[in-house]
């Protein structure tokens, strides 16, 4: 079942601009999974958290692959694990090797701090610096928390895949920020060319300007992981890229990474960089929104920080279950904002029955998170801000709930990083909000509405911070 598409442009314009509103509607109409037209792109849309669970996690291997598209294989030549690679042994092997990579971070012995690992000792650093430029920057007018925020989780990825921080004004740095935010808007704009393939043969500017993006974005990381070989040394790892370095050293002892080549170090490391960038940044500038919208949340979350926290030490990793409020907090802002509507397109890898239909091998498949999170049968309120959704009668986290909340994916192609990012965001709040009490501009309309895209980021809205 699905819409009836036009000739030519298949169901293209019936989309509008908010697709992930669009799609919401359309299932009302016709279930859980339909069928549409997007250009000459047949796209079958899946909705209904346990139809998403059916596909995604009970039939895994048939859903866990990735379509060809044509700005898919713009990004990294077609090996990044994220956006292409053929769902097979080379990727299982790649995401096992990120895996580790990130698993080995989260157990190195930091430096200096007393923190449990290095990548705690890195959020934490960050999250401070990040109060401290924004407690420096403030006016009278207030704010934008934007480049702050950026700023500081950018460092975290850096110092992760790099091993070092980079100024707030460092050029470079902030090109490369740029560029990044660049990239993810142009691919959420999709491009025509993966519609209409004839596009492939005629000139596009904006992917022209994505390719451009993306050769700067690798050039720049290439040059970091050349300056990371020439100076390897087994016994100190530094970063991310080291690791990697170490795994691929070891490959040739090892057959099952020789799979691996050095631009797929390159891609691994520039996946890494991607992903652990745009969620926690929209994630962080959604929370502070929220948090000057609905000032008693806010109390709540200052209650919890005295409570479990108080004011002699800053919030670590191992505070976050201790304080369930704060984490409903962050289920909640997941779930209202829903500010990653879409996976990224899977396809099939064979013939399979979904729900009773059919759906042939290498179809494209969206999924709709934004559905799910927004689902009245789940919610009752769906449309309501309100975190304590998600806590028990003993005021405990409902873990059975926060499952539902769709963001970073389910099943073999979930994100590898969410605990991660959990946890950065996390320590991000709570030490803002561990010294100061962030509040709206005098005379400021704040506006939950956001413009469609692969992550979406609330409109432009300034902060005022005070002591308490």
């Amino acid at each position: 079942p699905g819409p009836t598409p036009w000739p030519l442009v298949g169901n293209l314009l019936q989309m509008g601009d908010q697709i992930h509103l669009s799609l919401t509607r359309l299932r009302l109409q016709y279930g859980d999974v339909f069928k549409m037209r997007l250009g000459s792109l047949t796209v079958v849309v899946l909705s209904g958290h346990n139809t998403i669970r059916q596909a995604l996690v009970r039939q895994g291997e048939a859903f866990a692959g990735r379509p060809d598209l044509f700005t898919f294989s713009a990004v990294a030549n077609g090996t990044s694990m994220t956006f292409s690679e053929k769902y097979g042994p080379a990727w299982m092997l790649h995401k096992k090797l990120c895996k580790n990579a990130l698993r080995s971070f989260s157990r190195a012995e930091p430096r200096e701090s007393g923190a449990t690992c290095l990548l705690e000792e890195h959020v934490c650093a960050e999250a401070a610096e990040m109060v401290e430029v924004m407690e420096m920057g403030h006016k009278v007018m207030g704010i934008d928390p934007v480049v702050p925020v950026v700023t500081s989780v950018a460092n975290v990825v850096c110092a992760l895949c790099f091993g070092k921080r980079y100024d707030y004004n460092d050029k470079e740095f902030l090109t490369i920020v740029h560029i990044n935010n660049e990239v993810l808007r142009i691919f959420a704009a999709g491009n025509m060319a993966d519609f209409f393939p004839v596009f492939r043969y005629f000139p596009s500017p904006s992917l022209r300007k994505m390719v451009q993006h993306i050769q700067r974005m690798n050039g720049f990381m290439e040059r970091s992981i050349e300056e990371h070989i020439n100076t390897f040394d087994k016994n100190y790892i530094r970063d991310i890229t080291d690791a990697l370095i170490a795994l691929c050293e070891d490959r040739e002892e090892n057959q099952d990474t020789s799979l691996l080549s050095k631009s797929q170090i390159i891609h691994t490391v520039v996946d890494i960089f991607g992903a652990g960038f745009d969620t926690i940044i929209a994630g962080l500038q959604w929370s502070l929104l929220y948090l000057i919208k609905y000032p008693d949340i806010q109390d709540r979350i200052h209650q919890e920080i005295d409570d479990h926290i108080g004011i002699a030490r800053l919030p670590m990793f191992s505070d976050k279950p201790k304080m369930p409020f704060t984490e409903a907090f962050m289920y909640e802002v997941f779930r209202h904002a829903s500010y990653v509507p879409f996976t990224i397109p899977h396809c099939t890898t064979r013939n399979i029955t979904l729900n009773g239909y059919f759906i042939p091998k290498d179809t494209c498949v969206f999924i709709n998170q934004y559905q799910v999170n927004h689902d009245l049968d789940l919610w009752g309120d769906p449309d309501r801000f309100r975190p304590a959704r998600f806590l028990g009668s003993l005021g405990l986290l409902n873990k059975e709930l926060t499952e539902k909340v769709l963001i970073f994916g389910v099943g073999k192609r979930r994100c590898l990083g969410d605990g991660l990012a959990r946890l950065e965001m996390f320590v991000f709040l709570t030490t803002l909000l561990h010294r100061t009490r962030i509040e709206n501009v005098p005379g400021q309309q704040l506006d939950l509405s956001t413009d469609f895209g692969l992550t979406m980021k609330p409109r432009p809205y300034r902060i005022t911070i005070s002591s308490r």
